[in-house]
């Protein structure tokens, strides 16, 4: 397929995935710009924190859903068939363009959030066996430590090894997706773990008061 046939939908991915949910929810229903508060993330981790599961779990949906409507764009374009290896490696651009666009959206000046609830909806309508196995490890972790930092990056590692382990012919594309989906990952974690390393990253916390925001926005 030419460039212009990949290019294409790969831009449509990356407005996709650069609606900013956490910054839009947090000026129209609360007056305040979610990435002035807390860690500075635009992403559902940062805004439940911040305003609290009401506008989290939206958010996280959202999100969720703009990576899974990503990869789903191959299915209106004309000769691509799905199961071939050019559909999926279509996929996985439109996959990579949604969670480009999360990272750097172009409606809020190219500050946007992590990429992990998008990437996580990518991946569960590619590879559904591979997203049940970081979501278990995610919980698991996030159970044990309290750190949704270290769970996603743990969950992202995850993500290669699990695919290897359901590896078939013609999903090498895919292994190296995942490979490079984690590296990003770790290097749009990197505060994060500048702060686990110092014991200052925050807990998730099922509740929260005024003097927990006031400490996250003083970090």
């Amino acid at each position: 397929m030419h460039f212009e046939f990949q290019f294409i939908p790969f831009f449509c991915a990356y407005l996709l995935g650069s609606i900013p949910t956490s910054v839009w929810v947090g000026q129209a229903f609360y007056g305040i710009d979610i990435r002035d508060h807390g860690s500075g993330n635009a992403g559902a981790t940062n805004t439940m924190r911040i305003l609290g599961k009401k506008a989290g779990i939206p958010v996280l949906i959202i999100d969720i859903l703009k990576g899974f409507g990503a990869v789903n764009i191959p299915y209106l374009m004309n000769g691509y068939t799905p199961g071939t290896d050019a559909f999926v490696d279509l996929q996985l651009i439109c996959g990579l363009g949604a969670l480009v666009g999360h990272i750097f959206p172009v409606y809020v000046g190219f500050r946007g959030g992590k990429g992990i609830a998008t990437l996580l909806g990518a991946v569960i309508a590619i590879h559904p066996q591979a997203a049940l196995v970081s979501i278990c490890i995610f919980a698991l972790v996030l159970i044990i430590t309290r750190y949704v930092s270290l769970s996603s990056i743990i969950a992202s590692l995850a993500f290669p090894l699990s695919l290897i382990l359901y590896f078939e012919p013609g999903e090498s594309s895919l292994i190296l997706f995942s490979f490079f989906v984690a590296i990003l990952v770790l290097v749009t974690h990197q505060k994060n773990l500048e702060r686990l390393l110092r014991g200052e990253e925050s807990k998730a916390r099922l509740r929260r008061n005024r003097q927990q925001m006031e400490d996250d926005d003083e970090k």
